[in-house]
């Protein structure tokens, strides 16, 4: 069965956060750091720094879309650091 992740990385060029939902994390983050990803190309050096699994990739992106909508550094710093619960 597929697995599917919502992830948050990081820029290691100015702290910024991009957050996404992919099927193949190892492969989405390359993608990000190859600069082929017009909204991150900007910001390479990427790192991952927070992912969740799920099963269906409805829910993947349901969480993808409620951490975006957050738009809050210390929110995401918080879920980095476990101090949020998923």
């Amino acid at each position: 069965m597929e697995k599917y992740f919502t992830y948050i990385i990081q820029s290691l060029k100015d702290e910024s956060f991009y957050i996404g939902y992919t099927s193949n994390l190892e492969k989405r983050i390359n993608f990000h750091n190859s600069g082929l990803s017009k909204y991150t190309s900007g910001k390479i050096p990427w790192k991952l720094v927070y992912f969740e699994e799920f099963e269906k990739k409805s829910d993947a992106i349901k969480r993808e879309r409620f951490l975006k909508k957050q738009r809050n550094t210390e929110f995401y710093n918080k879920l980095i650091n476990g101090f949020i619960q998923k």
